[in-house]
């Protein structure tokens, strides 16, 4: 009887840490996040270009990419609110990717970028929605923090960087129907969400990595 009970309270307990880790608060956000594993998440090719450090995700490796493949809405999203707080060390390159898929190699071939540069030799800076509506002065900083909010509804995608509005693009009828040439699967749809390490000169962190379901 006492070895049940002890079985009952360890299952209990694992419970309640896996309702905690995908805490929603009053304002509807959950973090993906817990600050010290990887947990929920799955990388792609080189695997160790991902790490936790601080409290933070380190990118810094060979191109990889973090996709979310956690419980929060099956890591399947369609209309959303997700932000993190980046910061990008000189001559970085990253990305956060929506309504995306994993693949095992490449750069995802579904879905949307919306780019982090703030001075990689790529001249696509921060906020923009990479190769689609592009940002050619970034609004953020090397070595500072900063937050990136995407907003998805309907057609409608939004980008601010610290709350400023850097791109508000609606998707053409076209695009929805086909894609954009050469990017079939650049459209709007349905997916999760990803993370992605560039190259190994490139080192990146994220912290504070939210999302909030919308109707």
């Amino acid at each position: 009887m006492a070895r049940f009970l002890s079985c009952i309270t360890i299952s209990l307990a694992m419970l309640l840490c896996g309702c905690q880790s995908a805490h929603k608060d009053d304002a509807g956000w959950t973090s993906l996040f817990d600050g010290k594993t990887l947990d929920g998440w799955k990388a792609s090719e080189n695997k160790d270009t991902f790490s936790v450090q601080d409290g933070m995700i380190h990118v810094q490796g060979d191109r990889s990419h973090l996709f979310y493949v956690g419980p929060v809405s099956d890591h399947n999203f369609t209309n959303f609110e997700w932000k993190a707080d980046v910061m990008t060390r000189p001559n970085a390159n990253s990305g956060m990717y929506f309504h995306t898929e994993y693949q095992e190699t490449g750069w995802p071939d579904k879905g949307y970028e919306v780019q982090v540069n703030n001075s990689h030799t790529d001249w696509r800076r921060t906020g923009g929605l990479y190769a689609v509506d592009d940002v050619r002065e970034s609004p953020a900083k090397d070595n500072e923090w900063f937050t990136q909010h995407i907003i998805v509804q309907g057609k409608h995608i939004v980008v601010k960087v610290n709350g400023e509005v850097v791109v508000d693009y609606t998707e053409p009828a076209e695009v929805a129907e086909n894609g954009y040439p050469d990017m079939p699967g650049r459209k709007l749809s349905s997916g999760t969400i990803a993370l992605q390490g560039h190259d190994p000169g490139s080192e990146v962190f994220y912290k504070n990595i939210m999302i909030k379901p919308l109707p």
